[in-house]
């Protein structure tokens, strides 16, 4: 399963599954995958709201 991490600008916010962070965060795990596509970073400012996901080995 895919983790993700979840960073505000340049600070570190949390590390986890698209499930734990959306709970965590109060959003949905569409929101946590959506967050981490070029299209939403075209979209925003450096202070947003990013996810990076990590990929499986």
């Amino acid at each position: 399963m895919a983790e993700y991490a979840v960073y505000k600008g340049d600070q570190f916010i949390d590390l986890g599954t698209a499930d734990y962070l959306a709970n965590k965060l109060g959003v949905s795990v569409e929101t946590i995958r959506f967050r981490s596509t070029p299209t939403y970073k075209k979209r925003v400012t450096d202070d947003a709201l990013i996810t990076v996901r990590i990929e499986d080995d």
